[in-house]
């Protein structure tokens, strides 16, 4: 394979994964950060690819939400940490949307839960989009930059710095395992209710 066709085909990977919810996008913008350290992958278009692929795919998301929106966070509701993440969202939501939009992509589909309670509570698109393409962008650059500093302090030497960044990465995440462990408890004696939802203020 030559140069630019694995670059095309990294670039193709990195969209797929920021555009299908629920894809190990974290673990891969690592990999090309690190990549991109020694030389193999251009920096400035794997974030690039990421934030648009995420952005697209947070507005469809947010489409689908506006569609379907009550059976789609049924079925977030039915596994344990999305319902938990799509409750913590759901609470804040109306008083201070834009950083929870921001802050949920740190946790587990919170994204993808975001932008599909955000379309059924119809929230102002203009609004979302904006929080959107800011909490992508942090979150983008976090990941990759995470890989490509690994990848300078292990000096191209790709296992070492693909560990190195993973287990920082790991250990990053921390806090919020631990929020999210609180969460699960304060809500053990009280269920989801999606029948609670109710429509946000423009």
């Amino acid at each position: 394979m030559s140069v630019p066709d694995s670059v095309a085909a990294a670039l193709g990977l990195v969209f797929l994964v920021g555009f299908v919810p629920l894809l190990p996008t974290e673990p891969v913008l690592i990999s090309c950060g690190v990549l991109a350290a020694s030389g193999k992958l251009p920096l400035q278009w794997v974030v690039i690819t990421a934030i648009v692929s995420c952005v697209l795919a947070d507005l469809v998301n947010y489409s689908i939400g506006r569609r379907i929106g009550q059976p789609a966070i049924a079925r977030f509701a039915q596994r344990r940490t999305p319902a938990v993440v799509l409750a913590w969202i759901k609470d804040r939501l109306a008083s201070n949307a834009e950083p929870i939009l921001v802050a949920g992509r740190w946790m587990p589909a919170g994204g993808t839960i975001g932008a599909v309670l955000c379309g059924s509570l119809r929230f102002p698109l203009r609004r979302f989009a904006a929080a959107s393409m800011i909490g992508c962008t942090l979150w983008c650059l976090y990941a990759t930059l995470l890989g490509y500093i690994g990848g300078q302090l292990a000096d191209d030497n790709i296992p070492l710095a693909l560990g190195v960044s993973l287990g920082i990465a790991a250990v990053l995440s921390l806090p919020a395992s631990m929020f999210l462990r609180l969460q699960r408890r304060q809500q053990a004696a009280a269920p989801v209710d999606d029948s609670e939802l109710e429509p946000v203020a423009g």
